[in-house]
């Protein structure tokens, strides 16, 4: 071929790809339907196999995609709903602790609260233990004083029946006094 377009070129002086030639063209499609029908025969079905390999790569690539893409979403959904349950049980055992510090909070209050009226009944008891006990002394003092007083009055030692009539009448208004300022104070 490239003989005669080389003979073309010297015989006619013009330009040899323009020019029709008959006998070239039918050389061309004759070579044409050769290559055609080899290509078609050997090389397409494999470049068609090859497409059509990369084409079922791609729809499975994607497919994979969208299946990743599903996953994550879904992952995202999951973590967000547990992220919610994590936050509502950590409100819930907040609330649980503070419900917890209140009731030991009450519980130490009222213990206290039990334990300062008890120490204020014991100290009231003991207060009227050691009244009682004062009076009792300051009875005692009265009828001590009271004989001393009567024996330097009459400059003698009284009887047994004058002590005792003296102590009686002594603590009669010492009780008598003392329920009088009682009532009247």
């Amino acid at each position: 071929m490239l003989a005669l377009l080389l003979a073309q070129e010297e015989s006619g002086g013009g330009n040899a790809l323009i020019d029709v030639v008959p006998g070239l063209m039918i050389w061309t499609i004759v070579t044409f339907a050769i290559v055609l029908f080899v290509l078609r025969r050997v090389a397409f079905s494999r470049i068609q196999g090859l497409i059509d390999a990369r084409r079922e790569r791609i729809r499975q690539a994607l497919d994979e995609a969208d299946k990743a893409r599903a996953e994550a979403r879904e992952l995202r959904e999951l973590t967000k709903q547990e992220r919610e349950e994590a936050k509502l049980e950590r409100e819930g055992i907040l609330d649980e602790t503070r419900r917890q510090a209140r009731a030991q909070f009450e519980r130490a209050r009222e213990q206290a609260s039990e334990d300062l009226k008890r120490r204020l009944e014991e100290n009231e008891r003991e207060l009227e233990a050691e009244n009682r006990r004062l009076r009792e002394q300051i009875r005692r003092d009265v009828v001590e004083l009271t004989l001393l007083a009567a024996e330097k009055v009459t400059r003698k030692t009284l009887s047994k029946e004058d002590q005792r009539r003296l102590v009686d009448e002594a603590i009669e208004e010492v009780d008598i006094k003392r329920i009088a300022s009682g009532n009247g104070g």
